[in-house]
């Protein structure tokens, strides 16, 4: 009977689902994860830096966090929550962006969502239609999916270590009447760098200026999708900026993309929100009421009573920011460590997030940075993910390296395999 189910099962072909289901591309980062998990099996070493996620044995979320959460579900807070999060965690969030930013917004600006991802899917949904332009750095996170699954017209802006890997005004301008959406994340996965102040101002006062042109013509404004999901995760000088703060115009205009799962290394508990104009929010919440991607509300009230607890974050984040810049300064410096020496490498120092940005520039001997990362994981158990899958069509041999589910251990003795492997090529 199983046999003969099979053979029914097989006149279903990929043929025979929609144009879209077809053309749909799969997380390109965690078909390379999965691939990591197939090779770690067979009990090789390997310093997996690949997806952007925490191990808990390494980043545990903050225990406060993870009390309040038990105690709301042994509470009985397992219900629906409403279907624009809970009244406590919405003016938490409002509250947690005028204390961290200094912007007032009104409680119909806030929805959650279960994780930042509805949030992204939900935004792109609400302003884009089907052949609106929308402009996004590449490298960056997925942009190029959310666009296709709205049935945007992508308009892509190449950018590199010459402008930090972000996204400039003078790069945005020649496309900006045409647009529809203008996507930004900082600081950037997958890159780790963060927008300066000035470069903020600098797009937030165009999109200001554009939108003041379609007022007088009665044409939809431009949007800014202002990802800031890494925000609490900046390093030294670095500093983290919003449009509003800088424009306050810009506030019309901008759809914040914002949660726990990076800052609190709680991806798995999905709470994210964003705090939007109202006329957007609404249409979000719709878009994600049907999709039914609520966050779950034993998590969203503990979220609530813990963004209030200004102590606590900050005594988490001295522990887990060390941390994390122990295991990018550990690659950064091994990294340059062999560029000294003559070995074909190089990196950008972090800025902010988890990441690093990584170049092994071994493009004239393997041709593709597909070929280089195989290499480094066949040769060195060095797993990372180059740009590429960050919507990157050069084969430039960058790469990036995610520090979340790593010991310093880990990042050392990966080091020591990457500077033989690539020695050994000469």
């Amino acid at each position: 009977m199983a046999n003969a189910t099979s053979d029914i099962l097989t006149r279903c072909s990929d043929r025979s689902l929609s144009s879209l289901a077809q053309g749909l591309i799969g997380s390109e980062v965690l078909k390379i994860a999965g691939e990591v998990r197939a090779y770690a099996s067979s009990g090789r070493s390997v310093a997996n830096l690949t997806v952007g996620d925490f191990a808990p044995t390494e980043f545990r979320i903050p225990r406060a966090l993870e009390a309040q959460i038990v105690a709301n579900l042994a509470a009985g807070q397992t219900n629906y929550p409403p279907s624009d999060g809970t009244l406590e965690l919405r003016r938490a969030v409002l509250a947690f962006f005028q204390e961290s930013f200094g912007l007032e917004y009104p409680l119909e600006s806030t929805l959650i969502a279960g994780g930042s991802r509805p949030i992204i899917f939900a935004a792109y949904a609400a302003v884009v239609d089907r052949g609106d332009a929308v402009i996004y750095p590449t490298p960056s996170w997925n942009n190029n999916h959310y666009t296709y699954l709205s049935g945007g017209r992508p308009i892509e802006l190449k950018v590199g270590a010459e402008t930090n890997f972000m996204p400039t005004a003078a790069m945005i301008r020649p496309h900006v009447r045409e647009a529809a959406l203008l996507a930004v994340c900082t600081p950037l996965n997958p890159t780790g760098t963060v927008m300066n102040r000035g470069e903020v101002e600098a797009i937030a006062t165009l999109a200001v200026e554009e939108n003041e042109r379609r007022a007088t013509t009665g044409q939809r404004p431009l949007f800014i999708l202002w990802d800031q999901v890494y925000w609490m995760l900046t390093f030294g000088e670095n500093r983290h900026w919003t449009p509003p703060q800088v424009v306050p115009e810009a506030a019309a205009y901008t759809i914040f993309v914002d949660g726990i799962s990076k800052a609190l290394a709680a991806t798995g508990l999905r709470v994210g929100w964003t705090v939007a104009p109202p006329a957007v929010t609404a249409r979000m919440r719709d878009i994600i009421g049907h999709v039914g991607a609520w966050s779950p509300k034993a998590e969203q009230l503990a979220v609530a009573t813990f963004l209030g607890q200004k102590d606590e974050i900050a005594s988490y984040h001295e522990t887990m920011i060390r941390e994390l810049r122990l295991r990018l300064d550990t690659l950064y410096d091994g990294l340059m460590e062999m560029r000294r020496e003559g070995l074909p490498v190089n990196a950008i120092a972090p800025q902010g997030a988890i990441y690093l940005s990584a170049q092994f520039n071994l493009i004239d001997r393997f041709g593709t940075n597909e070929a280089i990362r195989r290499f480094l994981l066949e040769q060195a158990g060095f797993a990372v993910v180059p740009f590429q899958a960050f919507g990157t069509k050069e084969e430039d041999g960058w790469f990036r390296l995610s520090a979340g589910a790593v010991s310093v251990r880990d990042c050392e003795e990966g080091l020591v395999r990457v500077r033989a492997a690539i020695a050994g090529l000469a």
